[in-house]
């Protein structure tokens, strides 16, 4: 019987690790994937604008090359930090089922609290709590226009070097395709990024707009003609050699194109959650778990939640989060 068995191990999931061994907790991290497993999925060489002191578990830890480190600079400190503390962290092994063992009701003893049964494709774990920091990038959100499910559209952007001297096109409106349209077009693709105009000139930080530190480059880009920008209406169809939008006019237009990156943002799996009876939210990104802001505990009792598919939507707060839940 664990203490708490944390699901994910990207900065939240991390954290609670370290601080759950500090606390002398009996505890185990469960990741499907790698350690640090979403900023793996950055795009190779990107550079992450948040500050050292809003990545890092412990100040001076992570000592990037230049004032803001690479996707590369942040991952190897994730990993280090893991090793470097003997953090018991099981990767390549998937979560398929979480169940309350005794309907979720506390007792007076803790040595008697309610239990979980957390299954996953490899065995089956029992903890007195569960926290789950499962991130949310397991549903990219699809446009359900004809033509997405061929081969050349994609949900994820990698590098640039496969699409040198390709026409591609970007649809999105966050940093993630501006991001993505700002590498291409620096490298050689012929760029059209497709983003609505409220999108493209909102300056609002509480909106899902390009930040300054993305859009100055790109404005860069427009002015060398090296990036075309499309102000959306709709998409109407992705055909294999072409693309045929909707500007906000309303008029149709047809662009040549190799490949066509769809980055409008993802959404959480929270069927574990739901399952367990957990209430959800709607929040900023979608919908979200409902917690108590200081405890981090859901609903149903000994269930606890933090990163990205939170409120907590950077990773300082899913760090943070992590520190304030483990001794509760």
């Amino acid at each position: 019987m664990y203490d708490l068995i944390i699901i994910g191990a990207g900065p939240a999931g991390i954290m609670a690790a370290y601080e759950a061994k500090k606390a002398g907790l009996d505890y185990l991290v469960i990741e499907k994937g790698l350690i640090g497993n979403t900023i793996y999925n950055y795009p190779v060489g990107l550079t992450v604008f948040s500050t050292t002191n809003e990545l890092e578990f412990e100040d001076g830890g992570l000592d990037p090359a230049r004032e803001k480190p690479t996707r590369e600079e942040l991952l190897s400190y994730y990993v280090r930090f893991v090793l470097e503390h003997d953090l018991n962290v099981q990767t390549g092994e998937t979560v398929v089922e979480v169940r309350s063992a005794d309907c979720g009701v506390r007792n007076e003893d803790p040595e008697d609290a309610s239990s979980f049964e957390v299954v996953t494709d490899k065995g089956i774990y029992e903890s007195r709590n569960v926290l789950f920091a499962i991130g949310a990038m397991d549903y990219p959100r699809k446009l359900n226009v004809p033509g997405e499910d061929l081969p050349k559209v994609h949900e994820m952007f990698r590098e640039t070097y496969p699409w040198v001297k390709k026409r591609a096109l970007i649809i999105g409106g966050g940093n993630s395709a501006g991001e993505a349209a700002l590498f291409l077009a620096q490298e050689g693709a012929e760029t059209t990024l497709a983003i609505f105009r409220d999108d493209w000139e909102s300056t609002d930080p509480k909106q899902g707009c390009i930040k300054y530190w993305v859009k100055e480059p790109l404005e860069n880009e427009l002015k060398q003609h090296c990036l075309n920008l499309f102000f959306l209406g709709k998409v109407v169809e992705i055909r294999e050699g072409e693309v045929e939008l909707e500007n906000e006019n309303g008029d149709r237009v047809v662009l040549p194109n190799d490949v066509v990156f769809v980055l409008i943002g993802s959404d959480a799996d929270l069927t574990m959650l739901n399952n367990l009876g957990v209430e959800t939210e709607q929040g900023k990104g979608g919908e979200v778990p409902v917690y108590d802001p200081e405890t981090f505990e859901t609903n149903v009792p000994g269930v606890y939640v933090a990163g990205h598919f939170t409120h907590q939507r950077h990773i300082k707060g899913a760090i943070d989060a992590s520190k304030l839940l483990v001794p509760n």
